[in-house]
């Protein structure tokens, strides 16, 4: 075989080499005719013609995040707040995102943190701090419909975070402090109150029962006194002698358990306080034989 032979062999399988292409998974090339979009290659292999063929584009077709820098936002009552989050996007139209925009990823950036900063204008600090995925979804709109000439998918727009100035911030922690501090107020007087009402409550449940007790005790007062009365009508003397006894002990008891006498001096008939006594037994047994 001559050296020209083996030279054109050479160079047909270069050629052949160069016309072969391994399209990775997650990927799409574009392909080019003297600089003109063609076609797309999908992933596996592909074949194109060298020198007049050529790959132009080689496009990520998977889901893909950028990062939005902190960014200064003045929001309607005008605060200055920082804010950053996160895009989602993916290409479903890998010769659009190639030749429909230059620099697709800064492209998407930049639209994101201008209608970012549109929308959180708009809103005063209160609905900015907490509405973060109304704010989201609001820019996710308008981004999408944006870019959707470009063969890109906004998938989501997420806010990370949203930093008031220092000073709100130390004014915001005032307040919540004095929030939690007339909330804890509040909590007491309240329990302050309904400990005065079961207090209430209770004295006067104690006062019914004394009430109650103190009646009880005069309808048995009365009744002790109906039976004597009767008894001493009906000439029965040992009644007398019981009611006068019973008496006798009563204040007898009362003068004893006096805190300021120690010493009792008693200059009584004992004799005629142990007859009552004894008139006292022998009426129990007369009741209980009338019984």
């Amino acid at each position: 075989m001559t050296p020209f032979a083996i030279a054109v062999l050479v160079f047909i399988a270069a050629l052949i080499f160069m016309g072969v292409k391994m399209v990775p998974q997650g990927y799409n090339y574009t392909v080019e005719r003297f600089g003109r979009y063609v076609t797309t290659l999908q992933p596996g292999l592909g074949l194109i013609i060298p020198v007049i063929y050529r790959i132009g584009r080689k496009v990520n077709m998977m889901e893909q995040v950028l990062d939005i820098l902190p960014q200064q936002v003045i929001t309607a009552d005008n605060a200055n707040v920082n804010i950053d989050g996160v895009v989602f996007y993916q290409v479903f139209d890998p010769a659009k995102a190639s030749y429909e925009v230059a620099k697709l990823e800064h492209a998407i950036l930049n639209l994101t943190m201008t209608n970012l900063r549109s929308v959180c204008g708009g809103l005063e600090l209160d609905h900015l701090l907490s509405k973060r995925d109304e704010i989201g979804a609001r820019v996710l709109t308008i981004v999408d419909e944006a870019t959707n000439a470009w063969g890109v998918k906004v998938l989501r727009v997420e806010i990370k975070d949203i930093e008031p100035p220092a000073d709100l911030i130390r004014a915001m922690n005032l307040q919540m402090t004095a929030e939690r501090q007339k909330r804890a107020q509040i909590t007491e007087a309240e329990g302050k109150k309904q400990a005065q009402i079961l207090e209430a409550e209770g004295a006067k449940s104690a006062a019914f029962l004394r009430a109650e007790a103190r009646e009880r005790e005069a309808l048995a007062e009365a009744k002790a006194t109906q039976m004597v009365s009767k008894a001493v009508a009906e000439g029965d003397v040992q009644a007398l002698n019981y009611f006068v006894a019973q008496k006798y002990v009563e204040a007898l008891g009362k003068f004893a358990d006096s805190d300021q006498q120690k010493t009792i001096f008693m200059p009584l008939d004992t004799s005629g306080l142990m007859g009552s006594i004894g008139s006292i037994n022998e009426l129990w047994k007369a009741m209980k034989d009338k019984s």
